[in-house]
């Protein structure tokens, strides 16, 4: 269509464009849709399961177990967890240790290596030998908590457990000697 311009352009004969109108999309479809899609999607999902570790508890009978067995003491580690994150370990029996009570921490360069070293010390001595299940002889480790132990604390215990493949494992009362010793070492 034409257009007459009556401007002061000084008579150039300059014509003028028309404005095109910038076309709208309607998005209310999409997010009916997106709604949907999401909806589908949280309905046919599966939700990760927790994971947890397996633990074996004994039985609540307070009677006293009759198939105990003798375990030679170099095999045997004992870790006490005290408060503020701190890790006591000794070898062998609380009353005559092998090696005396030593302080350590948690992680890699702390009680792990401990443990590594403890263990592949126990499977050189034992080479060869089986236990009365048929397994290979290794390291016995095991856990007390103090009162003012962190549940995290444990935690960490038993994943360092998980980490360095200890197959044998359990968690004990701490008796009064190992709590006085942790007073001692300002632990507890």
């Amino acid at each position: 269509m034409a257009e007459l311009n009556t401007g002061g352009d000084g008579g150039k004969g300059k014509k003028v464009r028309s404005k095109k109108m910038n076309p709208g999309v309607d998005l209310t479809a999409m997010v009916d849709l997106a709604f949907l899609l999401i909806t589908f999607f949280m309905l046919t999902t599966t939700l990760s399961k927790p994971q947890s570790m397996n633990l074996a508890m004994p039985d609540k009978n307070k009677e006293e177990p009759t198939d105990t067995q003798a375990v030679a003491n170099d095999r045997t580690m004992t870790i006490l967890l005290g408060k503020d994150d701190s890790v006591l370990w000794y070898f062998g029996e609380f009353a005559a240790p092998i090696i005396e009570p030593t302080e350590s921490a948690y992680g890699k360069e702390g009680i792990r290596q401990v443990i590594l070293q403890r263990k592949a010390a126990v499977e050189a001595a034992y080479k060869g030998q089986l236990d009365d299940n048929g397994n290979q002889k290794g390291l016995i480790v095991i856990i007390k908590a103090s009162d003012k132990t962190h549940y995290k604390n444990l935690i960490d215990i038993l994943d360092e457990m998980a980490i360095t493949n200890i197959s044998i494992y359990a968690i004990g009362d701490i008796t009064k000697p190992e709590v006085e010793l942790l007073k001692e070492k300002g632990m507890d």
